[in-house]
């Protein structure tokens, strides 16, 4: 491991090192109006979601490094006390990167980057037309973090009202992430979709028992074959499989066949590894657990030899 020390090195550099280890980040396309109304528009990417009774967003907008200049967006809300915060799509990606330039005060960034300008319910900012989610919010804290350049300004923000695209929802009416389709911020020029095979689901219930690593047989802790992944399941089950559950698998084709091979530990392993790909956990388990006592009869032998 590469070991630094954030006092023995540059802001710039430290900076990088943070962006590009804190990954991916959602973006905050914050739009914000000045006292005589001109709308500001810039993305965030330290930004999330921090409460949801109430409703709560927070954002930082930092200091820039080269000059220590407070950005507009934090000028406006400060005065304001309103924002719009919009998500970035993959279709507006570019558009949103276009707002990161440093436009003079007066410039609209919603004319820049050819995004139209929507009104809000509740608040003055307007919202980004072609965001798919729109959060219109009042500015409940600032928090100052510092007063060099880099240093960020925590923006807390109460969601006041929100605006979901009708298209991003399932038949379920669930949203659904493919059709969202958003973008997450990386290291330097890097950005992360978040769609397509880049999202897979973890099913892990929380309000269940699990039996945890420690509870797994030590083949498996010790395998050359299953993943920390692959464990990571396994520990999940709710409890160990009952001992006729493993030896009715005796009976099966695949596991006779796997039983006279020459390599059978690892080989159910191997099988058990597929099951788990396709969130056959259960099965995997009593695989997992059979390949235990295949183990522990074969320590008996060599012990008897």
């Amino acid at each position: 491991m590469r070991t630094i020390d954030p006092k023995a090195i540059s802001t710039k550099e430290l900076y990088q090192y943070l962006v590009s280890t804190v990954n991916p980040r959602p973006i905050a396309f914050v739009s914000t109006v000045d006292e005589e109304g001109n709308p500001n528009l810039a993305p965030y990417s330290f930004f999330n979601c921090f409460s949801a009774n109430p409703p709560i967003l927070v954002f930082s907008a930092t200091r820039r490094i080269a000059n220590n200049a407070v950005k507009d967006t934090l000028n406006n809300i400060e005065t304001i006390g309103e924002a719009v915060i919009n998500a970035v799509s993959f279709r507006i990606a570019r558009q949103m990167a276009l707002t990161s330039i440093q436009f003079p005060k007066e410039v609209s960034e919603f004319e820049k980057s050819g995004l139209t300008p929507l009104p809000a319910d509740l608040v003055r900012p307007y919202r980004v037309k072609e965001s798919p989610v729109q959060f219109e919010c009042k500015l409940q804290q600032i928090v100052p973090l510092g007063e060099e350049g880099g240093a960020g300004h925590l923006i807390i923000c109460r969601i006041v009202r929100l605006h979901i695209d009708e298209a991003a929802f399932d038949e379920q009416d669930r949203i659904n992430p493919h059709k969202l389709d958003l973008i997450g911020r990386m290291g330097r020029a890097f950005y992360v979709r978040a769609s397509g095979e880049a999202i897979h689901r973890i099913y892990q219930p929380q309000d269940l028992p699990a039996i945890g690593f420690d509870q797994l047989p030590l083949s498996a802790r010790r395998s050359s074959i299953l993943t920390g992944n692959n464990l990571g399941q396994l520990a999940g089950v709710q409890a160990a499989p009952k001992p006729e559950e493993v030896r009715k698998l005796r009976n099966e084709t695949r596991i006779r066949d796997i039983l006279s091979s020459e390599n059978r530990l690892e080989e159910l392993h191997r099988y058990a590894q597929v099951e788990l790909a396709k969130e056959n956990v259960l099965l995997a388990a009593q695989i997992v657990w059979l390949a235990e006592e295949m183990r522990g009869s074969q320590d008996s032998q060599e012990k008897s030899g």
